[in-house]
């Protein structure tokens, strides 16, 4: 993925009402391990990836790069957020020179159903749309994942179309970033 471009980072944390988005720190390596490893989260994004091998390359600093916001709840990680440019490779796109910011989340099934997704990427939308005014974002998901159909529809991302890709069904959508008048 390439990076989001001139944006500051790190930001400070960015804290929510139950929430807080952070950099990764040493201490999420087993959550990190966990999230990426779970048979539940990895439904829709291709299966989880196999523990031990996960684990042997997983590094005991977890890597830390723009865009890359950990979710923390009372101090512990509970999923990640992630705003990256979307590969000119892949379908769907709204700009002609494609190289949105795309939106990708993952939580692990503990988080799942208490509006902690949802409260986590607002967060990050709203601190993009400080950072990059006019900037929209999109956000790719199976259609056959219920749970994120809701979020992109909670968060006020619409249907730009659907396509077929990884063997499924995908919706693609856009979030206008709101740019301050004044």
């Amino acid at each position: 993925m390439t990076e989001l471009g001139p944006v500051a980072w790190p930001p400070a944390p960015i804290r929510t009402e139950r929430l807080v988005l952070r950099e990764p720190e040493a201490r999420d390596r087993a959550a990190i391990i966990e999230l990426f490893t779970s048979p539940e989260v990895g439904t829709y994004i291709g299966g989880p990836r196999p523990r031990d091998e996960f684990e042997r390359a997983m590094p005991e600093m977890p890597t830390r790069r723009p865009g890359l916001f950990v979710a923390d709840l009372d101090g512990a990680m509970i999923g990640i957020v992630t705003l990256d440019r979307r590969d000119a490779e892949r379908p769907g796109h709204v700009r002609p020179d494609a190289g949105e910011a795309e939106l990708g989340y993952m939580f692990l099934p503990q988080a799942w159903g208490r509006g902690y997704a949802t409260e986590a990427c607002a967060a990050a939308l709203d601190w993009l749309a400080d950072a990059l005014p006019g900037e929209p974002v999109v956000l790719c998901t199976q259609t056959a994942n219920d749970r994120s159909m809701r979020l992109a529809a909670n968060l006020g991302f619409t249907e730009v179309e659907r396509f077929e890709e990884y063997g499924a069904e995908q919706w693609f959508g856009v979030w206008p970033s709101v740019t301050p008048s004044g």
